[in-house]
């Protein structure tokens, strides 16, 4: 198959030392005596995130990344866990909720206030779970909510935002459709065949894909899923390249080798057709958002900001593949909040690699 670069945007694709100790005889029998508590680690993102898939136990209440002290910091609510945190390599954080009650103010949260214009996840470096409300919600709705986060007492935290949640779809560039603008987020080999992966609000919208207004067709949808995930994957028509990369907008590319789960922490960057190249941080993880159009769960939560016509856009670190931009609330002005489909449910569910 002959592969050509997309005119004007580029395909998005989806893709401790030991520590040495002098002593005297006298104090080495001092110190056999003492307690030691092993030092957390120096790790990268990437170790970080396998390590935190390690660590989770009955005994843990999640964990993130401190980018500052290379280190993953574990929540623990019992010794027991604390010990085994810190012998994998991770600092032992103790708090007060533990994981299950945790998850249970998330269950009473989607059964008593799934509210247009809220939004929650997990955030471990607080212990609670945050709630926010965006401008939309008010009058009763909102007294619901306050009602309902007031009775969960400490385990909850509820926030306003001046914006609106919403899916960021909008008329532009990038990839058009005949109704609509998105950005392409990675591209995959599916069946030997090449694909790429946009948001699901997006491949519900569009079916015919083109590069450029009014356009050939370059793509069609294949399949979609909005909202409960918001993920579609797009299957290439026309003699399109596809390389394993996303556009910084700067004349170069990052290159995408994998796909990646995403820790509590990690620095990102995210890259767009509205607003181009963005970075911020992962502030939870498994995330839920009400839009109006419906409930989507198992989100990436960041303060990256994003704008309509971003939809679908990559999120990545490096060479890692993490999200697929689905919505969130302001803009790249005044900032904002952007929430992500992680792109390892997305090729699970498709059956797809990263190439």
């Amino acid at each position: 198959m002959k592969h050509r670069r997309i005119p004007q945007r580029r395909a998005v694709l989806a893709g401790a030392g030991a520590l040495a100790l002098a002593a005297t005889a006298t104090l080495t029998l001092h110190s056999a005596n003492a307690a030691t508590v092993p030092q957390p680690a120096k790790l990268s993102p990437a170790a970080a995130t396998t390590l935190a898939s390690q660590v989770n136990s009955a005994g843990t209440a999640g964990s993130y990344y401190d980018a500052q002290a290379k280190k993953l910091v574990v929540n623990v609510v019992d010794d027991a866990a604390a010990k085994s945190v810190r012998a994998k390599g991770a600092e032992a954080r103790m708090v007060t909720h533990s994981m299950a009650q945790l998850d249970s103010a998330r269950r009473t949260l989607k059964a008593d206030a799934t509210i247009p214009g809220t939004a929650w996840g997990v955030d471990p470096r607080t212990n609670k779970v945050v709630v926010t409300a965006d401008r939309t919600v008010k009058g009763d709705s909102l007294a619901k909510l306050t009602k309902v986060t007031k009775g969960l007492g400490d385990k909850v935290t509820l926030r306003r935002t001046q914006g609106a949640l919403k899916p960021l779809v909008a008329g532009g560039d990038a990839i058009w459709g005949s109704s609509a603008r998105c950005s392409l987020g990675f591209n995959v080999v599916k069946g030997g065949q090449p694909y790429f992966l946009t948001a699901g609000h997006c491949g519900n919208a569009v079916k015919s894909w083109s590069d450029q207004q009014g356009g050939q067709e370059i793509a069609t949808t294949e399949d979609s899923t909005f909202p409960g995930n918001d993920f579609s994957i797009v299957k290439y028509t026309g003699d399109t390249d596809h390389p394993s990369e996303v556009d910084l907008y700067n004349g170069s590319a990052q290159k995408i080798t994998k796909a990646a789960d995403a820790t509590v922490g990690e620095k990102v960057q995210r890259s767009g057709s509205t607003t181009q190249v963005h970075d911020g941080t992962v502030k939870a993880l498994n995330a839920t958002v009400n839009y109006q159009e419906g409930t989507v769960e198992g989100l990436i939560q960041t303060d990256v900001c994003a704008e309509p016509g971003d939809s679908g856009g990559a999120l990545f670190d490096g060479e890692s593949a993490l999200g697929l931009t689905s919505g969130g609330s302001g803009d790249c002005s005044q900032g904002g909040e952007t929430f992500f489909q992680p792109v390892p449910a997305a090729l699970q569910k498709y059956g797809a690699e990263i190439g």
